[in-house]
């Protein structure tokens, strides 16, 4: 693939400005010529709209859209208890509802994006929630009461379910209504649901009790069905037949963790023989601002793409070609083809859904694990942000050292070691 074959419309269009030295030419991935200064972030929890820097480039952040909170009861068992048989009762309840912790299709929580994700849905509904996985069916099912009346008992366990969606905000350029442009927090692509819960509630209820409307409590006594003819019945002290309506809320089994980390994440394809690439005639570098350090691809096939110095004896490894480019919504996409080995940048398959993973470079196809969307500056700046398209995160190197390797973080670096030069060689 060493022929970069025809340039495409929209691989033309990303050069606007070109400086000539005599030592060389440097081409920027512009569209104007006037840098603007972009207002401080709201790190904290920026919203659409919200300014942004160049440092923020390289991050993204959740954003919370809806959220629904419905108590639900976990664990129940209808018990009698007669005359004499009152006072301290331990009881075994059945699980009715299985309620696991999870942001988009990945329940694991490992990553700094889903415990934000989770954070912000805490301080939106002002609510205890789980900040990391976990399960209402690791909690023990017995609960203790002490019964001081006869009566039909509802034991119970139960939780606020909180559920909802959420946005995901990248810092991008955006043209303001005078034409001028400014950095802002918009919704990059991506999203999804997420599922949380606050710390179990347990008790026993009858159905003589007054009890607050749409409570957990309320919820149970509903379970105990009190207009039956089997509730209002004479019965021995002890479990009672599980009606239908107890039964009907029957947990399903939990389905298995995907390889991907959220709902954000188109499908990846399979492996196929290496992709034909319509590729930009240029090919740039992607350095850290102000420093020689840049990404260098490797020669050998198990190694990643590092930070590297920029020499006569880079043999082009240091060269990158935007390839199969397209634009929405002022957000490049694109596969970055490396002129010196001729592979295109990727997250390893198996490594998708880890945080750090090391990007590599394979041989191209078509696959979202290959692609990346690339959040640019101001017009008269160099400065951008790259996204892999298949696991939603962003690129970034521990520490500024040679031989460092770039990495996925799910929430970027919020240092600014996120944000890289594009910059044409």
């Amino acid at each position: 693939m060493r022929s970069t074959g025809p340039v495409s419309r929209i691989g033309r269009s990303l050069v606007a400005v070109t400086t000539t030295a005599a030592a060389g030419a440097v081409t920027v991935l512009s569209l104007g010529v006037s840098p603007a200064a972009a207002a401080p972030a709201d790190v904290a929890a920026p919203r659409p709209g919200d300014s942004c820097t160049a440092a923020d480039l390289g991050t993204r952040h959740p954003y919370i859209k809806t959220t629904e909170v419905s108590p639900t009861i976990t664990h129940f068992k209808g018990w009698y208890v007669t005359e004499g048989t009152t006072g301290q009762q331990t009881v075994s309840t059945d699980t009715t509802t299985v309620i696991a912790v999870s942001v988009g299709l990945n329940d694991s929580i490992e990553t700094s994006f889903a415990v934000e994700a989770l954070s912000n849905v805490k301080a939106t509904v002002g609510l205890d929630v789980k900040l990391e996985y976990t399960s209402t069916s690791k909690e023990s099912n017995s609960v203790t009461w002490n019964l001081t009346q006869p009566g039909y008992y509802g034991f119970y366990k139960g939780t606020k379910k909180v559920t909802g969606t959420y946005g995901s905000l990248n810092c991008n350029r955006t043209q303001q209504g005078d034409g001028s442009w400014a950095l802002e927090w918009t919704e990059g692509p991506g999203g999804g649901g997420f599922t949380t819960f606050t710390t179990l509630e347990e008790g026993a209820v009858r159905c003589q009790d007054g009890v607050p409307a749409d409570s957990i409590m309320a919820r149970a006594q509903a379970l105990l069905d009190c207009g039956s003819a089997a509730a209002k019945a004479d019965h021995p002290a002890g479990a009672a037949t599980q009606t239908a309506q107890q039964k009907q809320d029957r947990p399903a089994p939990h389905p298995a963790p995907t390889s991907g980390t959220s709902t954000e994440q188109p499908r990846a394809t399979g492996h196929s023989a290496r992709a034909a690439l319509d590729c930009s005639a240029e090919a740039y570098k992607i350095a850290v601002p102000g420093k020689p350090l840049s990404w260098g691809a490797p020669l050998l096939a198990d190694d990643g793409v590092r930070l590297r110095p920029s020499t006569i004896f880079s043999a082009h490894l240091d060269n990158w070609r935007l390839c199969n480019v397209t634009e929405r919504d002022g957000v490049i996409e694109a596969s970055l083809w490396n002129w010196g080995n001729g592979g295109c940048a990727t997250i390893a398959e198996q490594n998708a859904a880890t945080e750090r993973a090391v990007l590599m470079t394979v041989p191209c196809a078509e696959d979202d694990l290959q692609r990346f969307y690339i959040y640019r500056d101001v017009p008269g700046s160099s400065k951008i942000g790259v996204q892999n398209k298949y696991t939603g995160s962003m690129m970034g190197y521990d520490r500024y050292a040679d031989g460092e390797f770039i990495r996925q973080y799910s929430s970027g670096r919020q240092d600014g070691t996120g944000t890289f030069d594009l910059t044409g060689v």
